[in-house]
């Protein structure tokens, strides 16, 4: 009887859902910043793996019985809502707990790996909330459906997450030489398919009346000079490639000596050097997009000495440790003088526009 007496004070299966999705989305600020809490008990890495998978296999088993129960007629009464939010809830808050559970010192890279799928289920089931709230029952609509996946596979991610800080270093250092590798190949395919010429011809036959702008194409000067590069471009392009070159084989470098010489135990000095890599991409994304026309060669120029920064701390932090055994080896001098070469010869292309 007190459980019937308590249903008319619920509110309805909409504002429940609604409330509880604004619940979710105020706990990701913390998990996005959350710390790891404070034992005196010694971390038992087997039993923190099989808490967190068994919290996805929950977390994921919610999500499908909330979208089961809210995509079909007659909808849930106001107490049963309330038990699945109860139960969702729930599964959110333990998850969240687990992530809190793994400390510092088992490497920071480790801890975001665990931290972003964390917050990628958390959001993931605040979509599928917000979805719901706005789908109709049998609707024909499959953005519940969708939604649910999102957090299913999010869940999913969970037990391929790397094991040890070693392993999540290797993985981040493997994503930063894809993304490196991508830049430079979209680069070398854009100076192949530039032509500055492309259509002049054409442009000339089919207006034979031309005022002076189209004078100055029967001259053999593009009208299309913020689309192509001019021969300085060109030529300055060419160390900046070698550049990006540079920090591919530097990343790739660096990967293979963490996986070879890398010990688990190190956290603190595979985290430095994760940092420092992870600098490595967006600094070339930043040349790479300024090589493109209309190229502004100060910019250039700024943007190589910011990569050339980046790639001698990088060179500096693994010589430095324990994954680099012999640090007089060659390949760092090697290196080190090819990042030199290419931003000496990109000062002396850029040196006439700097000093003006």
């Amino acid at each position: 009887m007190a459980s019937a007496a308590a249903v008319p004070s619920l509110a309805s299966p909409v504002e429940q859902l609604r409330h509880l999705a604004a619940e979710l989305r105020l706990l990701l600020p913390g998990v996005r910043v959350g710390e790891a809490r404070e034992t005196t008990e010694e971390f038992d890495r087997e039993l923190f793996w099989r808490r967190l998978n068994e919290a996805a296999v929950k977390v994921s088993g919610e999500a499908m019985t909330l979208t089961t129960v809210f995509s079909r007629l007659p909808a849930p009464s106001l107490q049963e809502t309330h038990t699945i939010c109860e139960q969702v809830q729930a599964a959110i808050k333990a998850i969240i707990a687990v992530y809190y559970s793994l400390p510092k010192d088992q490497g920071i890279t480790l801890r975001k790996l665990v931290r972003s799928s964390t917050v990628d289920i958390v959001d993931g089931m605040a979509q599928l909330l917000e979805v719901l709230l706005i789908t109709p029952a049998q609707s024909t609509d499959n953005n519940d459906l969708i939604s649910c996946n999102n957090v299913w596979v999010a869940c999913q991610r969970v037990p391929r997450i790397p094991r040890d800080n070693k392993a999540a270093a290797l993985l981040m250092l493997t994503k930063s030489v894809d993304l490196v590798k991508d830049a430079h190949e979209e680069v070398e395919q854009a100076v192949e398919e530039c032509d500055p010429y492309c259509g002049l011809l054409n442009d000339s036959e089919d207006n034979p009346d031309t005022d002076n702008h189209n004078e100055d194409n029967v001259l053999g000067f593009p009208s299309n000079q913020d689309s192509y590069w001019s021969e300085e471009d060109q030529e300055l392009i060419i160390p900046c490639l070698a550049l990006v070159k540079a920090s591919k084989a530097c990343l790739k470098k660096i990967r293979i000596l963490v996986a070879e010489n890398g010990k688990k135990d190190q956290v603190t000095q595979l985290d430095d050097i994760v940092d420092i890599c992870d600098e490595i991409s967006p600094s070339v994304d930043d040349l790479a997009l300024s090589i493109y026309p209309p190229m502004c060669h100060p910019t250039v120029r700024i943007n190589s000495a910011k990569l050339v920064s980046v790639l001698k701390k990088a060179l500096e932090i693994t010589k430095a440790s324990h994954v680099t055994p012999q640090p007089e080896d060659s390949w760092i001098l090697l290196l080190i003088s090819a990042i030199d070469h290419c931003m000496n010869r990109i000062k002396e292309l850029t040196q006439s526009e700097i000093e003006l």
